[in-house]
């Protein structure tokens, strides 16, 4: 159902009972645009943050079933800086989550984030992640 659709109905359901909490939430949710006006899209059950992740996810497919990678996995996550105490105080881990993790027939890695925007937050983990993970390489999209 497109997002059009969806609106007009819990709009409805809201017109023949106001004071259906549900609906105004999930039509909040869905006047509300992305900070980044990416576009949530679903591909096979599995949702991803944005139209272009969703397409990349495609491509990674049919290259499955090309035999130019062995496997995908989604939303890798990779530690950057280990949780600590100091002075009494917990500081937890920094975590890198990439979009995906390809892994091809010979062995070798690749860790893949689409961004339609490099965040100053992400340029920061880029470094770290360098750092930390020179045998990965990450490959922007």
């Amino acid at each position: 159902m497109k997002k059009k659709e969806q609106i007009a109905l819990l709009e409805q359901a809201i017109k023949n009972n106001p004071n259906n909490l549900e609906a105004q939430e999930a039509l909040a949710k869905l006047k509300t645009p992305h900070k980044y006006s990416a576009v949530a899209t679903e591909v096979h059950g599995t949702r991803f943050d944005s139209k272009k992740e969703a397409e990349y996810y495609q491509e990674l497919l049919l290259r499955i079933k090309a035999g130019e990678i062995k496997s995908i996995t989604l939303q890798p996550e990779y530690v950057l800086q280990e949780a600590f105490r100091k002075n009494g105080k917990h500081h937890r881990a920094i975590k890198f989550r990439a979009d995906f993790e390809v892994l091809y027939p010979d062995g070798k890695i690749e860790i893949i984030d689409v961004k339609g925007y490099k965040t100053k937050e992400f340029k920061i983990k880029q470094k770290l992640f360098e750092a930390k993970y020179p045998g990965l390489e990450l490959i922007l999209v």
